[in-house]
């Protein structure tokens, strides 16, 4: 029993150059993997601009069904994310006022439209045309729907519409020509604008 506690006191432990290898090796594992992780979580993020702006393709097909016309009027279609703004990236939407009247939009109205519905989607400032996001990964978020204009064509008419979808999924990508930004058209086209990370 003796030998074998004296055994135990002469073995040696690490030396301070094998516990540097170590915290070296450490090291570069992190600094490898941290950015991809960051990346890997922006793409998780833009995950949610396709899924909002799959719900406003299937709004404004709906409305199309009811109405023969597009428009801009997302609250009037049944397409509302205000409650869970603070947990959302994007500001979706469009950035414009709303169709022009004119004859399909008459007959819409014929057709049962409420104009008192969408009376404010016709304004330059209305709430009902995008969801602004509450949520960002780099320190700001977006005050208006201008962010959505660049590089996308919002414009929803008769027989066609373009929706947006814009927002930061990563600092150091805050501007408006980095941010993340897609769009989707009457055809279900999913184009991704700008990746933003």
């Amino acid at each position: 029993m003796k030998s074998f506690f004296t055994k135990l006191k002469r073995e040696d432990g690490f030396t301070l150059v094998e516990l540097m290898v170590v915290v070296a090796i450490i090291g570069v594992l992190s600094a490898v993997a941290i950015p991809n992780f960051k990346k890997y979580q922006a793409k998780a993020k833009v995950s949610e601009a396709k899924l909002q702006l799959s719900s406003i393709y299937t709004a404004e097909t709906s409305f199309y069904a009811d109405f023969n016309i597009y428009h801009n009027c997302l609250k009037y279609m049944g397409y509302d994310p205000s409650p869970e703004a603070s947990s959302r990236y994007f500001t979706t939407g469009f950035n414009v006022a709303g169709t022009a009247a004119g004859a399909s939009y008459n007959a819409a109205e014929n057709s049962g439209l409420s104009t008192l519905d969408c009376a404010a989607a016709k304004a330059a400032t209305a709430a009902e045309t995008y969801f602004l996001a509450g949520k960002t990964a780099g320190g700001s978020t977006l005050s208006t729907a201008t962010n959505l204009s660049a590089n996308i064509n919002v414009i929803p008419t008769q027989d066609t519409f373009v929706a947006g979808a814009a927002g930061v999924v990563m600092s150091g990508f805050t501007g408006d020509t980095t941010m993340s930004k897609h769009s989707i058209n009457e055809l279900k086209v999913l184009k991704n604008v700008q990746t933003g990370y």
